[in-house]
């Protein structure tokens, strides 16, 4: 084709090719999009025994099996999860070694090497999460006693289980930031910082809350202190659930407040590298939610673009969160649901599972 018509054609195609362009880069150029998506690498829940997370005693492992055999099997022999964190030891029958009704040495009773091995034998990483809501009082009193103890005992048992330790320490007014460093000095002399992950003791993370404006004192310090790319001390934080399950927009706004940090704050809190964080979502309730039993309804396939695209902004150089953590399999509470059959989680979880291609085991993690 020539002469004016042709012309106009040539035009018209190039407009359209620039318009493209254009709409690609204003994309990619956003906050949170990029071109290709990272890799969700912690893919993990929280899991409670049949008695609201105390573990007080040691389960049969055939109905053990029974009720938890979703997070080892998606149905095509592959797990839900690559992560799984016993919930929870109390910090202070931990500093004291406590012996009783529902203890071992400071350990709950449930939370037994038959546990572990269940899901490390499959490969599942596991971790013991001290602390909690519940015992928040009592990590005041271990860390004004012997926090220095405390990190010892909590990396013998690390070793003992073969388990990594969360911590979850959830005092917003007046946290005992001293006490805490040297919990964490204490646990580090035992089991250095290990970016290979090859070690399943030295895995040491921190639980923060959904954003920055809860439990900021603790965020900030352990942002600034713990959690840098260029000198980790803690491997990374779980942004946990908020007071309750979020709209997509809210729980992602939520979590850009830890890439972004709070300038506007005095003293700021300090922007988060997006590979230094996962985010949590519930997966029991009131009523059974969609992140339980219906992936394409949940809130881990609706900001799946965000978990796996947010750019830093401010620290860290690659974008994407972690990934995500589940709050929480088993029976967290006698008044709501839990994901025993027939309400496990494999439409949601699972399904999450699988459609992002969660690596098992989990692999060496992101250190920027």
């Amino acid at each position: 084709m020539r002469g004016p018509v042709a012309s106009r054609w040539s035009r018209a195609i190039a407009a359209v090719a620039a318009a493209v362009l254009a709409l690609l880069s204003a994309l990619t150029a956003r906050p949170g999009i990029a071109s290709a998506a990272t890799q969700i690498q912690v893919y993990g829940t929280w899991l409670c025994g049949t008695d609201e997370c105390t573990w007080a005693s040691a389960p049969n492992m055939t109905t053990f099996d029974a009720d938890n055999h979703w997070l080892i099997d998606r149905g095509d022999g592959t797990p839900s999860v690559n992560l799984v964190v016993l919930a929870f030891a109390n910090p202070l029958k931990l500093l004291d070694q406590t012996t009783d009704s529902g203890d071992v040495n400071g350990v709950p009773a449930g939370m037994t090497s038959a546990v572990v091995n269940y899901f490390t034998s499959h490969g599942v990483r596991v971790m013991l999460s001290i602390g909690g809501a519940t015992y928040t009082g009592d990590w005041d009193t271990a860390l004004s006693q012997n926090p220095s103890q405390l990190g010892l005992n909590a990396a013998a048992v690390a070793r003992q289980l073969g388990v990594g330790i969360e911590i979850d320490y959830e005092n917003s007014s007046s946290p005992n930031l001293t006490g805490l460093q040297a919990f964490i000095t204490a646990y580090r002399s035992q089991e250095p910082y290990d970016a290979t992950g090859s070690n399943p003791a030295a895995r040491l993370t921190i639980d923060l809350a959904a954003g920055d404006q809860y439990l900021t004192t603790l965020d900030r310090y352990a942002t600034q202190n713990w959690l840098s790319t260029s000198n980790p001390v803690l491997d990374y934080a779980n942004a946990m659930v908020a007071s309750k399950q979020l709209s997509t927009s809210r729980q992602e706004a939520q979590w850009q407040e830890h890439v972004s940090g709070e300038p506007q704050y005095g003293p700021p809190v300090p922007p988060l590298a997006p590979a230094k964080f996962a985010g949590s979502v519930f997966i029991t309730g009131s009523q059974i939610p969609p992140e339980c039993n219906n992936f394409a309804a949940s809130l881990e396939s609706s900001t799946g673009s965000f978990v796996q695209n947010v750019a830093p902004a401010g620290a860290g150089t690659t974008p994407g969160m972690l990934g995500y953590m589940f709050w929480a399999a088993g029976q967290p509470s006698t008044r709501g649901t839990n994901t025993f059959p027939p309400n496990t989680c494999l439409g949601g979880v699972g399904t999450g599972s699988s459609t992002y291609s969660i690596p098992i085991p989990m692999p060496a993690l992101r250190q920027s």
